[in-house]
C-alpha cells in the first residue's frame, strides 16, 4: 500500500517540529548545566557558598531564555 505525498508531509513536519523541540530543550539543559557546574566550582574556589551557585545558575536560566527568544525571530 503505498502513502501518499499528504502523508509525507504531514510526517516531515512532525520531525522538523520533534528536532526544534529537542534543540531547545537540550539547549536550555546544557545552559543551565553549564551554570551550575561553573557556580559550584568557583563557591568552592572562593569559598562563597551558595551565592555563585545561585548566581550562575540564574545566569544558565537567562542564556537559556535568550536562545529561546533568539530562535524565535528566526
Amino acid at each position: 500500500m503505498a502513502r501518499n505525498k499528504k502523508d509525507f508531509s504531514t510526517l516531515g513536519s512532525f520531525a522538523k517540529a520533534f528536532a526544534l523541540l529537542s534543540q531547545i530543550g537540550i539547549t536550555v539543559a546544557v545552559c543551565v548545566a553549564i551554570g551550575v557546574f561553573l557556580g559550584r566550582w568557583l563557591d568552592g574556589l572562593l569559598g562563597t557558598s551558595p551565592w555563585l551557585l545561585l548566581v550562575c545558575s540564574l545566569l544558565g536560566v537567562g542564556a537559556g531564555v535568550k536562545y529561546i527568544m533568539d530562535l524565535g525571530n528566526r
